[in-house]
């Protein structure tokens, strides 16, 4: 019999599972988001990370732009770091420029020789409204940062992945499929087509090999919402609370490890029980 205090050694869980891997996470710009979340897990099992960040979005929203700056994000990234010679990168990118995506692929490729791992967490906010509002630039707008900058983004990491044990892409979605977003048509349609296209492209990339799924996080508290509404929301989950960036923090990184490497193709909810409409 195997002995209490061990096991086998294919039941063992490697402590670093994602020792000698890069992973370049978008839209990492502040310390309550979920992309800084994100990045702090792929650093604690092993990673390096390359961060993209665009600030000007974050200034013309109502949260405004991380109160310490783009530094602080870094060296909270940085402190997690776990492996030896793990190391943080950062650019700054505005991804709706039809080129941004690529040069953002081939900045990291440069830095780091090669990308495992691509966290598609970057999205355009604000500026949208209910059906009898929308314009073509609006739509435009968000099509362009939420959808096609993520698209052309997979597109690259894929020519440049030289079929390496481990290649992974991920995107983000909002639960559009879940319920009505009837105040965010245009952000509701981008980050639909996402989920949309998620079957397709994971075939597409399955051969190479390289997993793509989509994740919804649910809503997460990042300091977006007045505090009415995040009183109402929050009575919506079961446990009445929040979920926090760290929440599906956790998946994503689990879903970036080799004991997912069976799941591709899948829009993962991760949403504590939300009750739309309860």
């Amino acid at each position: 019999m195997t002995p209490h205090n061990s096991f086998p050694a294919d039941l063992r869980r490697d402590s670093l599972p994602l020792r000698d891997r890069v992973a370049l996470v978008t839209g990492v710009s502040r310390c309550a988001g979920i992309g800084y979340a994100i990045a702090r897990r792929l650093a604690a099992l092993g990673a390096s990370l390359f961060l993209h960040h665009y600030t000007p979005h974050d200034h013309a929203q109502p949260w405004g732009a991380d109160p310490i700056g783009i530094p602080a994000v870094i060296a909270g990234v940085t402190s997690a770091l776990a492996a030896d010679g793990a190391r943080v990168h950062d650019t700054e990118l505005d991804l709706a420029e039809a080129a941004a995506p690529g040069q953002l692929i081939n900045a990291a490729t440069d830095e780091f020789g090669h990308l495992d791992i691509l966290i598609c967490n970057h999205a355009r906010s604000g500026g949208d409204g209910p059906l009898g509002t929308l314009d073509a630039a609006m739509l435009d707008a968000h099509w362009a940062v939420n959808t096609r900058s993520v698209i052309l983004l997979a597109q690259a990491f894929a020519a440049q992945h030289d079929g390496r044990p481990g290649g992974r892409i991920i995107f983000m979605t909002s639960g559009q499929d879940l319920g009505p977003m009837t105040s965010e048509i245009a952000y509701a349609t981008s980050k639909g087509a996402l989920a949309s296209i998620t079957r397709t492209l994971a075939d597409y990339l399955a051969d190479r090999p390289i997993t793509l799924n989509t994740v919804n996080p649910g809503p997460v508290d990042t300091g977006y919402t007045t505090p009415a509404d995040h009183d109402t929301v929050r009575r919506h989950f079961p446990q009445e609370r929040w979920g926090t960036p760290d929440d599906p923090a956790r998946l994503i990184a689990w879903l970036a490890t080799d004991e997912a490497a069976w799941i591709t193709g899948q829009i993962i909810n991760t949403e504590g029980g939300f009750r739309r409409f309860s």
